[in-house]
C-alpha cells in the first residue's frame, strides 16, 4: 500500500461551472518531491468554497489508482492522477473500505479517515460530464477524505501503514451507500463516534 502521486492544484479555474464561489482548485497534477500537510491543508494546494471544502475533517481527499483504471475502463478516457481532485493517489488499498476513524501513517504524518466525497456539479463541470454526479454515485467508489493528525510531509512513493482502526465495522462505503439510500446500517452509523458532527447530526436524525 503506497501513494502513487501527491497531487496539488495545477490551475485555478473560472467559469459558470465552477459553483458559487466563480473559481475553484479542482484541477490537480502530480508534483516531484515531498509536500507539506500541515493545520489542515496540503501546501500549494487551492480550496476555494471554504463553505463546503477543506477544513479538519476535509483536509486530505484520497483516491485509489484503482478505482481512476476503473472508471478509464467505462467511460473510455485516460484519467491522469488529480483527475478526481485528489490530493493523494494510492495504490494497493481499498479506500472505499476503510473504517471511519482509521488512522495511517504515510511519510511523517498521520492521516484519519473521516468521510467519503459527495460528487458535486463542479466536478461534473470539470470532467464536461453532465450526468457525472448521478454515474459517481451509482458506481459506488467515493474515495475519502482524511483529517492531518499529524503534520508532516508526504512523497510519491510513501507507503501507506494503517496503524490503528476503531472496533466499529463502518467502512467509508457504508456512509456513502447510506447517502445513496440504504439505510439498513443507518443506526450503526449514527453510534459512530468518529464522525463529524455534520455527519454525525445527518445519522441521527434519520435515525429519528
Amino acid at each position: 500500500m503506497r501513494i502513487q502521486s501527491v497531487n496539488i492544484t495545477n490551475t485555478v479555474h473560472e467559469g459558470e461551472w465552477t459553483g458559487s464561489e466563480g473559481r475553484t482548485g479542482i484541477d490537480k497534477r502530480a508534483v516531484a518531491g515531498p509536500v507539506n500537510f500541515s493545520n489542515d491543508e496540503v501546501r500549494g494546494d487551492v480550496v476555494v468554497d471554504r463553505k463546503h471544502h477543506g477544513g479538519f475533517h476535509q483536509a486530505v481527499y484520497a483516491y485509489s489508482r484503482e478505482d481512476a483504471d476503473w472508471w478509464q475502463e467505462q467511460i473510455g478516457t485516460e484519467i491522469s492522477n488529480g483527475r478526481f481532485g485528489e490530493n493523494l493517489t494510492t495504490v494497493g488499498i481499498d479506500v472505499n473500505q476503510s473504517l471511519v476513524g482509521e488512522r495511517w501513517k504515510v511519510g511523517t504524518t498521520i492521516l484519519e479517515v473521516s468521510q467519503p466525497r459527495i460528487p458535486c456539479r463542479v466536478f461534473a463541470g470539470f470532467w464536461q460530464r453532465p450526468t457525472l454526479i448521478k454515474d459517481f454515485m451509482t458506481a459506488g467508489k467515493p474515495g475519502t477524505y482524511l483529517r492531518i493528525i499529524q503534520d508532516g510531509e508526504i512523497t510519491a512513493g510513501d507507503l501507506i501503514e494503517v496503524i490503528s482502526r476503531p472496533k466499529h465495522l463502518i467502512t467509508i462505503a457504508d456512509i456513502y451507500a447510506a447517502k445513496n439510500g440504504e439505510r439498513s446500517k443507518i443506526s450503526e452509523i449514527a453510534a459512530v463516534q468518529e464522525l463529524s458532527p455534520e455527519y454525525q447530526e445527518w445519522a441521527v436524525n434519520l435515525c429519528n
